[in-house]
């Protein structure tokens, strides 16, 4: 994501607040949110079973 930049950032706000409208922006985030965060303790629980796999 760190060859986006901000101008393109901006853009992509700009776009996501003219198809979802204001009041939408806040629960797409939240939802996103929540999906990166289950997504990450998913990761995390996988590679401890694979590590104590390993150890055993």
């Amino acid at each position: 994501m760190g060859s986006i930049g901000i101008p393109g950032l901006i853009l992509i706000l700009i776009i996501a607040l003219v198809i979802f409208g204001p009041k939408k922006l806040p629960e797409i985030g939240n939802a996103f949110g929540r999906t990166l965060q289950e997504f990450k303790k998913g990761t995390k629980e996988l590679t401890d079973s694979f590590e104590d796999q390993s150890k055993k």
